[in-house]
């Protein structure tokens, strides 16, 4: 078994393609747009996981305009060489950290969190 991606719903496709792209560098893996059936697939992959990584799939579904995103699920988690750097790319892209940089529970690793435009939370965990 080999875990292969994580599906978000969004509403706004192109906001959130910049956000991931611009924002985290990621890189859009492919492009699904099926007009029948009125929605689009997109799947984006981290720099770093290229491959057989793990990826992110957007799916927009054009005539949905809000979601209710419950309290259950809770966020995504990727190592990153420096939250700081990260950082940086995301404001200068218009986004910013939702909290942090602090510590982890443990006290032993740096940690920071980000929301995506639809509310998703990622964590940033810093590779020592």
């Amino acid at each position: 078994m080999r875990y292969l991606h994580t599906m978000l719903r969004v509403v706004d496709l192109d906001k959130s393609i910049a956000f991931y792209t611009q924002g985290l560098g990621f890189e859009v893996k492919s492009r699904q747009d099926y007009e029948k059936d009125r929605f689009t697939l997109v799947f984006l992959q981290s720099k770093d996981d290229s491959g057989s990584g793990a990826q992110i799939e957007l799916t927009h579904n054009w005539d949905t305009h809000s979601y209710v995103r419950g309290d259950a699920y809770g966020h995504m988690a990727y190592a990153v060489d420096s939250i700081e750097e990260i950082q940086k790319k995301l404001r200068a892209n218009g986004y910013d950290l939702s909290w942090g940089p602090g510590k982890t529970p443990s006290g032993t690793t740096t940690m920071a969190f980000v929301d995506d435009p639809d509310g998703y939370e990622i964590e940033l965990l810093e590779k020592k």
